[in-house]
This record gives structure tokens, C-alpha cells and sequence, in this order.
């Protein structure tokens, strides 16, 4: 052994020797939420900075499910702070007899302490693990609460958790940079106004720490204005104001204050018919009831110790479901008022209930229904289903702070057997209107099964055809020579010109080529019939080779990229817009995997004149903001720029190398990967953009219109 790995081997051991007990760190109250931020609130980021005032917004909206309020203001104002109002009971402000510390105190200071842990506060709450507000207070650089109780106004002020003393606590410039002292020996929970008579209620302002939160995390408007909507039609009669301050360009508020105010009477029915995209095919049907289920949980005694007991618990369902004339489904479901987007215990019963009771309605209405041997699958039956599912419980169980996915067993046969009950009473009504709603549904319902199962026939009998049968592709695609679907891209390329250039640059071993002729059918508004009788769309879904619409099979497809490669100039956008509805309508799919890709071809080429015989040096650029940049710093660092600049019009102006360097070879190009983040706000451009309705759209275009850059327009 050598001196050098016998060294290297003592050196080790002794760094395994040095590991002892004082290496380890015990984080104490609210350190640890500031150490590890991501665990409490997802991420530090715009998200992460809702789910705080989510987090503050759910304990006033807690207070209403009660009973105990029916308004709730969001402020969000020009410094960056946001506040939070209710007229409720009020944070209690007398003493906590087991920490000494008043209420207000307990609530923002202490991890895991709060009114929802089976005290009878509340029957049914969003909030569970006792963390909210104290999480808010730790990751906040300032944040202020007043309490009106028994004719009082209560006070008091944090700094990043720690409570203490601000000197303009009673001013209305208040901010995080002014002096800060905090409590050395007990802290205080100040009286600073009297409140009006019987008046009660809780005011929480707070600044978010710069120190935890991301420079460009912002408060969404958008994101807020749809919670409060949502809440409001969960919570009836609860009115939310909304209001923004802060003068944000882009904002409804950009020019001046904007305010929003939701309340809505109609509940979950009202909710669903907001919803509802299409026209519908029955009314709104309300499925309600109770169940009742014993769980054995850990319960806090009056020593402060947790012994566990059996507890009944009552679980109530309320859901509304609509079906219309469409085939896409919109389910949202709900705990307590809390979103629950990953679905859950209460999802897997709503749905094993549905399947159950159509399959048993179909069976008994088989013959004239003429359904044959066929058995519905869950898809059939959600086709043109908007529906809103929501359970109240006491304490359920969820799946992490962020509460995305309910875990409570007991809810699942609860709601299945509500569900089986209601919605066999609706179907086999025997109203007049009810019944005739009943049966267009099952006709609704037969439909979408037959036409699945036709689907899947023509489905497997053309990929029989297209296995046999090579030939049946278009004579226009370039092929390429590799089988590995991970490795293969195929291009749509904007007519032949471009498809010359574009064959010489590509690496014809993983690079496909299928050039399309100028402007392909307007899918959005055309029908299904139009769209595969229309020549381009037809070889684009026959290229791609996984089918079309609900059919569509994603690991069919025969190229592992799609990339959409048009002109720099408007009519190359307006056929990318046009390629993306298509693929939007019909291989959604495909986009949700990330499979779809725009390539972005340069606007300019600047050639670099060199001093003798050395070669000049090619730069290419993307906007005319980076020409112009590219530009001012060669002048000045004095490189001379060989005149006329070259401005492509078109892929065609391109030779095969430059194609091949800027857009298609992996190695330098930039791709645009198409997304569906926002699902539902894609189709409400794309309908804008490309559908029937001209109305909106012309409107769009006026509003627009000042903001056009004319000098970007090619004429």
C-alpha cells in the first residue's frame, strides 16, 4: 500500500470518526419553515406565494362555512402587501392556558396549533394541520393582525415569525424597512381602538419575504379572481370582494383601482351551469345525502396527551351533474371547499357509482337501446359530463399540506351509495320532462359507446392496412430511414420550395419531410366530415399514423417529434396557428405529451467582414430587438458589417447549409415546444381566434389594434 492511499484511508476514517451528535441541528419553531419553505408551500415562487394567501383566504372562508360571516375582502395594495378582511368571531384573544400566549399569538406563532383538531370550532374546515397562518407569518418580512372582540380593536405585528413592536402601528404608512422591537420577555397583544358595538372580526396584512419568495414572483389576479368566483358559488350567500391597487400594466387595475365583487345564491347548480360548455342535454341534477362511518383517531385530553378513540363521523354529499351535447368532460371536485384536482376517495366513488348505474340502466333498456353484448366504459359516460363534486367532513385526511388528493377510505362508499340512489331516482323518473331527459342521456350515452367501439375497429383495421400496405402513405412525404421512434422528427414544411432546400439540410436518417400547401382547413369551424376529407389534414393524420379525435392513440404515432417549420413572416404564423388547431381538435394528445414543436427560423443574417483574407463571420438573429442589439455592439466594438443585410422573407431564401445550421440541426437550432399548461385557456383562444363566433374576435382585433407595431407589418 502506498503512502498516498494510506493516508488518503486514515483521512477517511477520521472524517467518519468526526460525525457526532453536535453535527446535528434542531430546528425550533418556525426555523424550519423558513429553512425548508418548499415543504409547507410547494415552491418560492408565484405558486408558492398564492398558497400563502390561500392559506389566510381559507381560515376567513373556514369562518363563513360555519356560519359565522358572509363577507370576505382581498386587497391587494400598491406597496406589495395583501390583506385579508372578515366579518366573523374573531382569532380568540385571551389566554391559551397550556403556552400562556393569547390566541392570536398561538395562531400565528405556533406550527400545528389551531381550532381543527376536533375541539367542536369546526365541523367541516379547509384548513387541517394547524400550519397556515403560522407558515404565512414565518415567510413574511412583516405581517399585521387586528382583532375586533367585545367592543376592542386587538393588535399585533411579527417580523419573519418573531412578534414585537412596529411604531406605526396605528399609521397607514406602514412597512417592513421601518424599526422593528421585538419582545424580550412576554410579548403583548395591544389594544389599539374600540370596534363598533357587537361588531367582531379579523384583519390580516403581511408583506411576503424577499429573502425566501423569487424576484418575479407576483400575486396572479387572474388566479385570485377565479378562486374567489369558485368559492363563492361552493359557499352561497358568501360575498368576496376582490380589489387591486397596485397599477400593474396588464392588469384590469393598470389605470386606477379595480375592484370584483362575487356572490352567488345558486350554489354548485349555479356552478355547474357556469361550467358547462355546451349546450346541454338535461337540467342540472343535484345528488345529495349523508352517510355516517367510525374512524379511530389520535384525540387530545385535558393533560395534553393523545389517546387514540373511536369517533363517528358524519360525511355530507352534495354534487351536481349536466351532461350536454359535447364529449369533453369538466369534473371538479372539492373537500370542505378545497379543491381537490388529483381527486381522491370521493372521486373513485362518484365514478364506480356512475359506471354501475348506467351499465344497470343500459341492461334493462337494452333492446330498444339496441346495445347488444357492448358493456359502457367510464369514457362514454363522461362524454358532455360537467359536474361538481363536493363532500363535507370533519377532518378528512389528504395527501400533504397542499391537500390535492382526499384519503379519507370511508368517503369512497358513502359517495357511491349516494350517487347509486339519487341518479337511479333521476334516470327512472317518471316527470314527464325528467324522463325525456333520462332517455335522450342513454341515447347520449349508446352513442358515444358504439362509436368507440366502431373507433377501435377502424382503428386496428388501419394500422392493419398501413402495416401491410407502405404504399398508402403520401407520395409527398420524405421518409426517413430510422425505426426508433425517440430519435425521429418530422417536419411540416411550408411548400415546395421550402421542402427542396429543407431536403438537402435535413439528416435523412431520423428526419422526415411532408410539405403542405399554403393554408390547410380551418378545423375549428369546419366538421369532422370537412376535416378528413380536406387533403392536407388527411395526410398530416395519415403521416402521423395514431388516428384522430378520441381514438386518437399517442403511442402510435410514428415519429417520436412533430415540428412545424413555417416562414418568419404572418402568413407562416397564420399556418402554424392553423397546424395547432388541428392538432388541438384532433391529436390532443400529442401535445400534452410535449410532442409538438414550432421551429423558429432567423429573420436576419449580418455577415462580419475580416481584415485580409480571413473569412468573414456569420451571425444570425431572431427579432429585430436582437438585430438591433447585435448590431450596436459590433459597431462598437468597430467590426465592420457588410451591407445590405440579408432579411429572409421565407425559408425558400435559404441555402441547405444555412437551413440546416439555423433550424434543423440539433446541435443549433431553437425549438418552441407547445405546451397544454392551461388546457382549458387554449380553447378559449383558439375559439376565439379560429372559431365560428366573429363577434369576439373582431372585438379582439379593435382592442388590439392600438398596440401593433406598424412597422412589423409586411407590405
Amino acid at each position: 500500500m502506498t503512502p498516498a492511499s494510506t493516508a488518503k484511508k486514515v483521512a477517511t476514517s477520521k472524517s467518519s470518526s468526526d460525525y457526532s451528535a453536535h453535527h446535528l441541528q434542531v430546528l425550533e419553531g418556525l426555523e424550519a419553515v423558513r429553512k425548508r419553505p418548499g415543504m409547507y408551500i410547494g415552491s418560492t415562487d408565484s405558486r408558492g406565494l398564492m398558497h400563502c394567501l390561500w392559506e389566510i383566504i381559507d381560515n376567513a372562508v373556514d369562518e363563513a362555512l360555519g356560519g359565522h360571516g358572509d363577507r370576505i375582502e382581498v386587497i391587494l395594495h400598491l406597496d406589495g402587501s395583501v390583506e385579508v378582511r372578515d366579518i366573523a368571531r374573531g382569532i380568540p384573544v385571551d389566554i391559551e392556558p397550556r403556552t400562556g400566549l393569547t390566541g392570536v399569538e398561538v395562531v400565528f406563532t405556533k406550527l400545528h396549533a389551531g381550532g381543527k383538531f376536533g375541539g367542536g370550532s369546526y365541523t367541516a374546515s379547509g384548513g387541517l394541520h394547524g400550519v397556515g397562518a403560522s407558515v404565512v407569518n414565518a415567510l413574511s418580512a412583516r405581517l399585521d393582525v387586528e382583532v375586533d372582540r367585545g367592543g376592542k380593536t386587538y393588535a399585533m405585528s411579527f417580523r419573519r415569525g418573531e412578534p414585537g413592536y412596529f411604531p406605526d402601528v396605528a399609521s397607514s404608512d406602514k412597512s417592513p424597512d421601518h424599526e422593528f422591537t421585538p419582545y424580550e420577555r412576554t410579548s403583548e397583544l395591544a389594544v389599539i381602538g374600540k370596534s363598533k358595538r357587537g361588531a367582531t372580526g379579523t384583519r390580516v396584512r403581511y408583506w411576503s419575504d424577499p429573502q425566501i419568495f423569487l424576484k418575479d414572483a407576483d400575486f396572479d389576479y387572474e388566479g385570485l379572481v377565479g378562486r374567489a368566483r369558485q368559492t363563492s358559488f361552493l359557499v352561497p350567500g358568501l360575498t368576496l370582494v376582490i380589489r387591486d391597487e397596485r397599477r400593474l400594466p396588464g392588469t384590469p387595475g393598470e389605470h386606477g383601482p379595480h375592484e370584483e365583487v362575487f356572490v352567488h345564491d345558486g350554489g354548485i347548480s349555479e356552478f355547474a351551469e357556469f361550467l358547462a360548455p355546451d349546450p346541454s342535454v338535461t337540467d342540472v341534477w343535484r345528488l345529495r345525502g349523508t352517510g355516517h362511518f367510525t374512524e379511530t383517531v389520535p384525540v387530545l385530553d385535558a393533560k395534553g396527551h393523545m389517546s387514540p378513540q373511536d369517533v363517528e363521523r358524519e360525511c355530507e354529499v352534495d354534487i351536481a351533474v349536466r351532461w350536454g351535447t359535447g364529449y369533453d368532460a369538466k369534473v371538479r371536485s372539492f373537500v370542505n371547499i378545497i379543491a381537490t384536482p388529483k381527486g381522491g376517495t370521493h372521486m373513485a366513488g362518484f365514478e364506480q357509482a356512475l359506471l354501475k348505474v348506467f351499465r344497470k340502466q343500459l341492461e334493462v333498456n337494452a333492446r330498444r337501446l339496441k346495445v347488444g353484448s357492448d358493456k359502457v366504459d367510464k369514457d362514454d359516460i363522461l362524454a358532455g359530463l360537467t359536474s361538481v363534486v363536493t363532500v363535507r367532513l370533519a377532518e378528512p385526511q389528504f395527501e400533504g399540506q397542499t391537500k390535492e388528493v382526499l384519503g379519507t377510505n370511508a368517503v369512497r362508499a358513502i359517495v357511491a351509495r349516494v350517487v347509486e340512489k339519487e341518479l337511479t331516482n333521476a334516470l327512472t323518473s317518471t316527470k314527464r320532462g325528467e324522463k325525456q331527459q333520462a332517455a335522450m342521456l342513454l341515447e347520449k350515452v349508446t352513442a358515444e359507446m358504439k362509436s368507440r367501439i366502431s373507433a377501435r375497429l377502424h382503428k386496428e383495421t388501419q394500422r392493419k392496412k398501413n402495416a401491410l400496405e407502405t404504399s398508402s402513405l403520401p407520395a409527398k412525404l420524405a421518409d426517413c430511414r430510422s425505426n426508433d421512434i425517440e430519435r425521429t422528427e418530422l417536419f411540416i414544411v411550408e411548400g415546395d420550395s421550402a421542402l427542396g432546400t429543407a431536403k438537402l439540410a435535413r439528416d435523412s436518417d431520423v428526419q422526415a419531410l411532408l410539405p403542405i400547401r399554403g393554408k390547410i382547413l380551418n378545423v375549428q369551424k369546419a366538421s369532422l366530415t370537412d376535416m378528413l376529407g380536406n387533403a392536407e389534414c388527411a395526410a398530416i393524420i395519415q403521416v402521423i399514423g395514431a388516428g384522430s379525435g378520441r381514438s386518437f392513440d399517442v403511442d402510435a404515432a410514428r415519429y417520436g417529434k412533430v415540428i412545424i417549420m413555417t416562414d418568419a413572416d404572418v402568413d407562416g404564423a397564420h399556418i402554424r396557428t392553423l397546424l395547432l388547431t388541428l392538432f388541438f381538435r384532433y391529436m390532443r394528445p400529442l401535445v400534452e405529451a410535449g410532442k409538438v414543436y414550432a421551429a423558429v427560423p432567423p429573420l436576419h443574417r449580418i455577415e462580419v467582414s475580416a481584415a485580409g483574407a480571413r473569412k468573414g463571420e456569420l451571425l444570425y438573429t431572431y427579432s429585430e430587438a436582437e438585430m438591433r442589439r447585435t448590431v450596436a455592439s459590433l459597431t462598437k466594438r468597430g467590426r465592420t458589417i457588410k451591407q445590405p443585410m440579408q432579411r429572409y422573407k421565407g425559408l425558400g431564401e435559404m441555402d441547405a447549409d444555412q437551413l440546416a445550421e439555423t433550424t434543423m440541426d440539433p446541435r443549433h437550432r431553437t425549438l418552441r415546444k407547445v405546451t397544454m399548461a392551461d388546457a382549458e385557456d387554449s380553447e378559449r383562444v383558439f375559439e376565439l381566434l379560429m372559431g365560428n363566433e366573429v363577434a369576439p374576435r373582431r372585438d379582439f382585433i379593435v382592442r388590439g389594434s392600438a398596440q401593433l407595431d406598424r412597422e412589423r407589418i409586411d407590405a
